[in-house]
């Protein structure tokens, strides 16, 4: 047997994954190693012991070799994909100096350095300057610096995550281009650290040589040392390809290449995204984030706490579901499709606005969750159906705003993500768009994009164009059905798009009243 199989390592926030695939896209072995998500040792603080990423890492390899028939002899490359936005701080000897701090992470600084005034000035008068003064706020490396000066003087290397694992593989300070998405200096548009007269040098108490080499997507970041194959198993010597942040390794894993083709994503974040070669801001002043093709960009819109609601329903709501998928023998994910299907579509007028977690602009930091329209004909299942559906609206109201910045019209949907194995989610999404939703061959779909840049960087394929046509295929597809969707059409053009508005105001006042939402320091 050859070295022809792909190994993608894919660092979620519940797990890491180890998964070989072959050059058609096909899943031939996989280990999953679950995580705590993270600990909390302040209220709002979301950490994850650095080495802990790392030590699964090597777990889920050391797996796959016992579990699989193939060894890591037939492994041509490996590239990692990882959550976004989690940050690791390296001593000289490349050593974690504190706990990560993950994306999932509310703290926050109102200490930063200070911004040229002539640059402040300008973000005024562009009306952005509440968005600056938040990335500044948010960025954790201004809070390091604040909160732990000492160990803000010892770093040596403020990488993200995917920089974290294939440092510990290639010992490289090398990181993929298409995995930059946090709040760092980096030049969305032109896919690189930013020019030393950016305004973020100044927002961000960083200095360049503390960041990693960047290279693009689908090259050669290095190659196992001795000590990474002695931790995973793999053998000294193979290459390492860089990926791309896990939401634009979907993107390509679900065979949205083209920007007519919407990727929905039903994860912990659910998000929308569309494939371009242009540099669109959806909203004004947030830039789209590098694609997992080099020199393209995921236009994106991001429910932050998107199928998070799904599985907290579960938790609170399911456990009837829960216990008597465990006696039948099946998933519980089949149980809580039929209580979907037990409520008609628009669940008896119950309308769910998913905003459980603020935003910058859209929307805006006073937002909250809200659900309207409680009958006495309403129970649980209601409320389920609800949430998913209220999720799709959001998700339908992002697709419009990709459209209308873009100007391209999307004519397809693919879905990826825990949700998008749910036949009932699967429909209502057709349903409410309005339009054919397909479901990709494979589940992982992250890891299939982190396979698909491997593929092309050890020259497997000659393009991504050519790997994402023999790698990627639909599994089955969810047309609309025409009386749903002129009803969904209804609710959602007459009541989902003027929830917010209408309801800002009281936001505002319940933040104003009770202190919450707030951000924790």
């Amino acid at each position: 047997m050859s070295a022809t199989y792909l190994l993608a390592i894919d660092n979620g926030t519940q797990s890491v994954r180890a998964i070989l695939f072959d050059v058609h896209g096909n899943i031939v072995a996989k280990s999953q190693v679950h995580l705590e998500a993270y600990f909390s040792a302040q209220p709002g603080w979301a950490e994850h012991d650095a080495d802990g990423y790392w030590q699964a890492v090597c777990t889920a390899c050391q797996r796959l070799w016992v579990q699989s028939s193939a060894g890591p002899e037939h492994v041509a490359a490996v590239s990692v994909t990882t959550q976004r936005g989690t940050v690791v701080n390296l001593d000289a000897q490349g050593q974690p100096l504190r706990p990560a701090i993950t994306w999932l992470d509310q703290r926050r600084t109102e200490h930063y350095p200070p911004v040229n005034p002539l640059w402040l000035a300008a973000f005024k008068v562009a009306g952005v300057a509440d968005t600056i003064r938040f990335f500044r706020g948010e960025a954790e490396l201004n809070w390091i610096k604040h909160m732990q000066p000492e160990i803000w003087d010892k770093t040596a290397h403020f990488l993200l995550l995917s920089g974290f694992l294939n440092y510990r593989l290639t010992g490289c300070i090398r990181d993929s281009s298409g995995s930059q998405v946090g709040y760092i200096p980096f030049d969305y548009k032109g896919l690189r650290w930013a020019s030393k007269w950016d305004w973020k040098w100044q927002a961000l108490a960083v200095r360049e040589d503390m960041l990693p080499e960047l290279v693009p997507p689908g090259s050669l970041l290095g190659k196992i040392t001795a000590s990474a194959a002695l931790q995973t198993g793999l053998l000294e010597g193979t290459p390492v390809i860089a990926a791309a942040a896990d939401k634009a390794c979907e993107v390509i894993g679900a065979g949205c290449e083209a920007p007519h083709i919407g990727c929905l994503s039903y994860g912990t974040t659910a998000t929308i995204n569309t494939t371009s070669r242009k540099y669109v801001e959806v909203t004004p002043f947030i830039p789209p984030y590098p694609a997992a093709i080099p020199g393209a960009y995921s236009t994106e819109v991001q429910i932050f706490r998107g199928y998070w609601m799904v599985n907290w329903f579960k938790e609170q709501f399911g456990l009837n579901e829960r216990l008597a998928a465990e006696q039948l023998g099946v998933s519980p994910e089949s149980l809580f499709d039929e209580l979907v299907n037990s409520v008609p579509p628009g669940a008896m007028g119950l309308m769910l606005q998913p905003y459980w977690t603020p935003g910058i602009k859209i929307p805006g930091p006073e937002a909250k969750g809200a659900m309207i329209g409680f009958g006495d004909v309403h129970n649980r299942a209601h409320m389920y159906r609800a949430i998913l559906e209220g999720l799709a609206y959001a998700l339908r109201e992002g697709k419009e705003r990709i459209e209308k910045r873009s100007g391209v019209a999307v004519t397809s949907l693919r879905i990826s993500g825990g949700g998008s194995q749910s036949n009932a989610a699967m429909q209502l999404t057709a349903d409410i768009f309005g339009l054919p939703t397909s479901r990709p061959h494979v589940y992982e779909t992250s890891g299939l994009g982190a396979a698909i840049n491997a593929a092309v960087g050890v020259g497997c394929y000659s393009d991504f164009h050519s790997a994402i046509a023999a790698m990627t295929r639909i599994g089955r597809t969810f047309e609309p059905i025409a009386h749903h969707h002129q009803m969904y059409d209804a609710l959602y053009k007459q009541v989902y798009c003027k929830m917010y508005s209408r309801l800002q105001p009281l936001y505002k006042s319940i933040q104003e009243i009770t202190g919450y939402p707030k951000m924790h320091e």
